[in-house]
């Protein structure tokens, strides 16, 4: 057991520091830091080549339990010792951030979760009947009473592609003639009222605020508002905090009615808050939407690819995605 906690430590390290790592490396291409990078990588191939294994030995035992109580209190020597070579060889690696000046980036900080509205429409699969759905949702004036806006909700785990089933919704050229304005802003994980609604409004003038106090925010957002046909996208909502999520959607209420609220967040909670009318939930890929996103990624898009080999190996490849577009991009 002790080389598993250790390995925890290691790994727990690893996630933050590959981030710096990377950044450095795209920053100022130093070879020692991609170097680094590259054997860190490669290590932790290995240990996955490692885990592969042992769950496919546990896969063919009678009693799958036993087998995990013998490795892990390290009776099967022979997986004991190559995790713990692996470990040591993490170990070391990770010990050498000090001399390349890499530091631990909290996942907090993490400013590479911001997105924009601009997608390329040519890499996208599969989504052609979600978008529908929305687009349906936002060109109809009847689906709330009074003079409400409607806020309609994008459900999903992380990576199955709710923010480029939002990007392709706000250029729908219906979508882009019905509304008198468009805006799209990145919430992400630092949640503040007051920046966000900054954001907005920075979105709809299409020019920099400088107000920093909230209740002058919130009624020159409201005063924007005034009179005018609206769709707003808010990407990647976390804050589940009712009293903020009210506090920012207020400006919103009773204005013209048919505006619309396009908001994508994983959490239904959020939603539950938000909504006005029933969440999208969005599904994964099927294993065929996933291989045509890996082959347009992987540059791959040739006859020969389609019976050769290597489509064997691709598409072992992607089922190991499980659906998600963004880990099939990744890869």
């Amino acid at each position: 057991m002790t080389a598993a906690l250790v390995g925890g430590a290691v790994l727990s390290s690893f996630l933050n520091v590959v981030f710096d790592a990377e950044q450095k490396q795209i920053q100022i291409k130093e070879r020692a830091v991609k170097d680094w990078l590259d054997s860190l990588k490669d290590a932790m191939y290995v240990a996955d080549d490692l885990l592969d294994e042992v769950f496919t030995k546990a896969a063919t035992q009678k009693d799958p339990g036993t087998f995990f109580s013998r490795y892990l209190s390290l009776q099967d020597r022979e997986i004991a010792n190559r995790m713990e070579k692996i470990i040591d060889m993490v170990e070391s690696i990770v010990k050498q951030k000090d001399t390349l000046g890499l530091r631990e980036i909290p996942k907090e900080n993490m400013s590479w979760r911001i997105t924009t509205s601009l997608v390329d429409r040519s890499n996208v699969y599969g989504r052609e009947d979600d978008k529908a759905a929305i687009v349906n949702i936002l060109l109809d004036d009847d689906d709330t009473g009074d003079d409400d806006i409607s806020v309609i909700p994008i459900v999903g785990m992380a990576g199955i592609g709710k923010t480029v089933l939002a990007q392709l919704v706000y250029h729908d050229d219906r979508v882009k003639e019905d509304f008198d304005f468009r805006g799209w802003v990145c919430v992400s994980e630092g949640f503040d009222v007051m920046k966000v609604t900054k954001n907005i409004l920075d979105a709809i003038t299409k020019s920099l605020c400088n107000l920093k106090i909230l209740n002058l925010l919130l009624q020159g957002l409201q005063e924007k508002l005034s009179g005018q046909r609206f769709f707003i996208v808010l990407d990647d909502v976390w804050n589940e905090d009712y009293y903020d999520l009210n506090m920012l959607l207020k400006p919103f209420q009773h204005e013209v009615k048919g505006s619309k609220i396009l908001i994508t967040t994983r959490s239904k909670k959020v939603a539950s808050v938000v909504q006005t009318v029933s969440p999208h939930e969005l599904n994964l890929l099927s294993d065929e939407d996933c291989w045509l996103v890996f082959l347009k990624h992987a540059s791959l898009f040739t006859d020969s690819v389609q019976t050769s080999t290597l489509e064997k190996v691709g598409r072992k490849i992607v089922k190991k995605c499980n659906g998600l577009s963004l880990a099939t991009q990744s890869l």
